[in-house]
């Protein structure tokens, strides 16, 4: 270390334990598949982002000191986590405090990539951590960095596409791996795809790609029967019994989770029938809805996946703080990406499944009253603190009872998708 270098610092005394403010976007591979996740964080609702280096700072900070609070094991799901890094981040170590397994330094375009800096990424390579150069454009003054990254960040909105192939030319693919930013649909994602990048960061995959000809997997309609049968008013048993032993995996997760301590029953339970009638119909529900969500999704990005189980459980956890009429808000959460796993129009899916007229109308992008708490999902998930921050203040909520119900729900996604 040199002598001008500052001592590593950790931010331990700005730690935060009861509020967190989290976002992520998913980063994935050419086979879409997730690679990482960038994380935004804000200390709070009155601090979303600014446009000075105060704010700037700050937010990196707070990045930090939640990432050391709540691992990066349920932020990022065992993936990698990209942290936004200013010039005083990487000057100061504080990217030492997280595993070098798992963390990618990002250096932000705001960074002059002077003789301290230069020197910050060499210890950060040293320490075996990924480094990656966020807004990446044509005469970067950042250029002398390249020869510490790892990654390289090209922003779709602020590059043409002669201007990414000779950023592609120039960089990629033996010298950096290139990274296509806010890829919105699946058009760009096949074009960038074809350039040459390697990673992909936007919202294209939550897009369903529709094709006229395209008949649906028989695997998808029985999940999607599996829902119909519990959305029903009455259940029916014997329906829903035939329809978990139609497969194998099914049978085998309910009587997993039958056995298990969660329930301690004084004997095993051997049959689906004997299972189903000591669960009881709302949990029967609740159950039949997550492995059907789970089975629909697994040949696609686990992203998708995970954030309709965050979606649904953060949904569930404000239905006792928000209206909502007897609207089901934990499947409207579930329903909110089924288009996109099962690539199909969010009409054939409501029109299909017994929903109150409130939820099939939010889901359809129509006036309900349950758009207000739709808009704030979509607003944590994005990090739109702003938005999220007016959103919660209509629907009467106090801050940190969404960032908590957030974090909660996080939490219980990946606990029960790894089941």
């Amino acid at each position: 270390m040199t002598a001008s270098a500052p001592t590593p610092g950790p931010p331990s005394a700005q730690l935060r334990p009861s509020t967190r403010f989290i976002a992520r976007q998913a980063i994935l591979t050419r086979e879409e598949q997730v690679f990482g996740y960038e994380l935004l964080f804000r200390g709070g609702m009155e601090n979303y982002f600014g446009a000075g280096n105060t704010e700037v700072n700050e937010a990196s900070r707070s990045t930090l000191d939640s990432s050391i609070l709540m691992g990066l094991d349920v932020l990022c799901d065992g993936r990698r986590a990209f942290i936004n890094c200013t010039r005083e981040v990487l000057l100061r170590d504080y990217i030492l405090l997280l595993p070098s397994s798992h963390t990618v330094a990002e250096v932000l375009e705001s960074v002059p990539p002077d003789q301290e800096v230069v020197a910050a990424c060499q210890r950060l390579k040293e320490a075996g951590y990924m480094i990656a150069l966020d807004d990446f454009a044509v005469d970067d003054p950042r250029a002398s960095l390249t020869d510490f990254a790892d990654i390289i960040k090209v922003d779709m909105r602020a590059t043409s596409a002669a201007q990414r192939l000779d950023l592609i030319k120039k960089y990629g693919p033996w010298r950096c791996r290139m990274l296509a930013e806010k890829v919105e649909t699946q058009e760009e994602f096949h074009e960038t795809r074809q350039a040459g990048f390697l990673y992909f960061q936007g919202y294209f995959f939550r897009r369903p790609e529709m094709v006229a000809t395209r008949e649906i997997p028989a695997n998808r309609v029985h999940y999607m029967r599996m829902i119909q049968a519990v959305a029903s008013a009455e259940l029916d048993l014997r329906e829903i019994e035939k329809l978990i032993k139609s497969e194998a995996s099914l049978c085998y997760r309910l009587l997993r989770y039958m056995n298990s301590a969660a329930f301690a029953f004084a004997h095993e339970i051997h049959s689906v029938r004997h299972a189903l009638s000591l669960l009881g119909e709302k949990e029967i529900r609740r159950w039949v809805r997550l492995v059907a969500m789970l089975g629909a999704g697994k040949e696609k990005s686990s992203d998708l996946v995970l954030t309709a189980l965050v979606r649904a459980r953060f949904c569930e956890l404000l239905a006792e703080k928000v209206p909502h009429g007897d609207s089901d808000l934990f499947l409207m959460g579930l329903l909110s990406l089924m288009d996109a796993i099962l690539e199909l129009p969010m009409a054939q899916i409501v029109e299909n499944i017994p929903l109150d007229i409130e939820t099939k109308s939010v889901l359809l992008g129509k006036a309900s009253r349950l758009r207000p708490l739709y808009q704030l999902m979509l607003a944590w998930e994005s990090g739109e603190w702003e938005s999220a921050a007016q959103l919660q203040q209509q629907l009467g909520l106090q801050e940190n009872e969404a960032s908590e119900a957030n974090w909660q729900a996080m939490q219980w996604a990946r606990e029960v998708s790894g089941g």
